[in-house]
């Protein structure tokens, strides 16, 4: 068993957050140990989409190849009422460029596997039957109490600990992190074969008049998981005919649903942590918000913690960063926690749509939204930009630093997924180059060499900030000069034709850092050790211990007011 030498980061979970977490822990040097107390891998799914943003993480990561090989592109949403086919919504990123502008339909189950073959390969060993039953943490580190199946118990020791042990988190619980929200209405979930003539190009909403259910088509032809959102007392040995009878008088032909493979009636919440982290623990995904599965919205968001918060620890482990770091993390994830909540809210609305008049106007609705065209792209825009997560971004992080106002939106700004400008004109040299750059686990800073003439370039200060950078960071920071052909300049990045620079919006000297999960941090006009210094300082800096106390002192504050903030806003909500 993995206990000697002392692991630097215990992962509590295999799931697909916990196995996240893992893999960008060890991409980075750090010995991990995960446990899970579960006998082995899960044999159900609850989560089936991978959406856009945690495709373009995954290929940071190197597993997307797998998971688009086991699941089915969807690009269309079609939704049904009494028998009608009220309108198609076709997936229009255009607004939003990535080069996964889809969502993959794919068990979760397949989804672990990817990411468990991914972790392996790392030399991680995942340990089944290992339940976490308690810890305590100094300033040295954590100790921690594993408990197996035959009831042996184990302490071991880490540097850190990473809780993604589910919407039950011991780690959750021992932290004392309310999971403040509400109890919401009964569904029921069925993997199951569909006799139906429909295509399997496209999730479909249904409505048979005073409820809905949804349909999402599986990899495998004729196998679909299904949604409804009115069970009852529903058993899952009369779900055939249910679905059956239900799916047939919304869309109006005759559906035969099959023996389900797999069924589960729950009712869901809408709940969150007020804050992710205290001291050497943390926690992610299921552990720190549970909510609605009408948007699927569960496991993305819990792989984007894992992948925002994994770098963290790594470079402050090494030393490359100062312990401010961390703090970064519940600073940029729970307000996108609060947004998912307001998110999910609205979906659940959307998809139960239980009210019989507003059923009835329907098909009024869409047949507007249908037959004019910029409305029904606008909807498609604004479904897709909060499903997506292509708009998700860190504006007002403590890591961003904020750039003058430009007229040109379409560049990336402090804040944003740098992959945005990989994925303009995708199939040229520097676009290219930068999707491939992306997946370095390292900062990344992109510079342009300063104004040439026929006689040289009459700015080096660009250039020579970038070798000192180069020279001096190395081991954390990937360091590409974008020009038009290779040169003396550190790390060429060619970008013939100049389509990455323009992506960039990089004019002669220009730069921007970005960080390892992908988001700008800061960019600028003229590459200067300055600029780069004031750039990297909430990155590089430790506070002094006067104010470092003063910091652990409004953080308190913060938190204390965090969690009233959130409280009222989730009792005003409405319901």
């Amino acid at each position: 068993m993995p206990t000697d030498p002392r692991p630097h980061v215990l992962v509590a979970g295999a799931g697909p957050v916990g196995l996240t977490a893992a893999h960008e822990l060890a991409r980075r040097g750090l010995r991990v140990r995960l446990v899970d107390a579960a006998p082995g891998p899960a044999r159900t799914s609850r989560a089936v989409a991978v959406h856009p943003r945690t495709l373009e993480t995954f290929d940071q990561m190197g597993v997307v190849g797998a998971v688009r090989r086991d699941g089915r592109e969807n690009r269309a949403f079609t939704m049904y009422a009494t028998g009608r086919r009220l309108v198609r919504l076709d997936a229009d990123y255009t607004s939003m460029p990535t080069r996964y502008p889809y969502t993959v339909i794919i068990e979760q189950t397949r989804t672990e596997a990817a990411l468990r073959a991914a972790v392996t390969a790392l030399g991680v060993e995942i340990e089944w039957g290992i339940r976490l039953d308690g810890f305590s943490q100094d300033a040295q580190g954590v100790h921690v109490r594993l408990v197996r199946a035959d009831g042996g118990a184990e302490d071991c020791r880490a540097d850190w600990l990473v809780g993604c042990d589910g919407g039950h988190s011991t780690v959750r619980k021992q932290l004392g992190l309310p999971l403040i929200g509400e109890s919401r209405d009964t569904w029921m979930l069925a993997d199951a074969p569909v006799r139906t003539d429909l295509p399997q190009d496209t999730i479909y909403w249904v409505h048979t008049g005073g409820q809905a259910l949804m349909m999402v088509p599986y990899a495998r032809t004729g196998h679909w998981r299904l949604l409804d959102t009115a069970p009852g007392g529903a058993a899952a040995e009369t779900a055939p005919a249910r679905f059956s009878a239900k799916l047939s008088k919304g869309l109006g032909r005759d559906v035969r649903v099959g023996e389900p493979e797999w069924t589960s009636v729950f009712t869901f919440q809408q709940r969150m942590v007020p804050r992710m982290h205290e001291g050497r623990v943390f926690v992610a995904g299921d552990a720190a918000h549970v909510h609605s599965p009408a948007s699927g919205q569960g496991m993305n968001t819990g792989i984007q913690e894992a992948y925002n918060l994994a770098w963290k620890i790594a470079d402050v482990h090494r030393g490359h960063a100062g312990r401010q770091l961390l703090d970064s993390y519940s600073a940029e994830r729970v307000p996108i926690g609060k947004a998912l909540l307001g998110s999910t809210r609205t979906a659940t609305f959307l998809v139960q749509f239980k009210n019989l008049l507003a059923a009835a106007a329907l098909p009024v609705v869409f047949t507007v939204v249908r037959n004019v065209a910029p409305l029904r792209r606008a909807i498609q825009r604004k479904v897709l930009g909060g499903m997506s997560g292509l708009r998700l971004g860190y504006q007002d992080s403590p890591l961003t630093t904020p750039a003058p106002r430009r007229r040109d939106t379409t560049t990336p700004a402090p804040g944003q997924r740098a992959a945005l400008a990989a994925a303009r004109q995708p199939q040229a040299a520097g676009p290219a180059a930068l999707h491939a750059e992306l997946r370095d686990p390292r900062w990344t800073l992109l510079c342009a060499p300063g104004a040439e003439t026929a006689e040289g370039p009459t700015d080096t200060v660009p250039v020579d900030t970038a070798a000192t950078a180069d020279r001096d960071h190395a081991a954390w920071l990937s360091v590409r000069t974008v020009a038009d052909r290779r040169g003396g300049v550190p790390g060429p990045l060619p970008d013939p034709g100049g389509a990455l620079r323009e992506a960039l919006g990089l004019g002669p000297g220009g730069w921007v850092l970005i960080r390892p999960d992908g988001y700008v941090a800061a960019r600028g006009t003229r590459l200067t050790p300055d600029g780069l210094q004031q750039a990297l300082a909430p990155f590089l800096r430790e506070p002094a211990p006067a104010e470092q106390a003063l910091k652990e002192a409004s953080s308190a504050l913060r938190a204390a007011q965090g969690t009233l903030e959130t409280t009222v806003a989730l009792l005003e909500a409405p319901r």
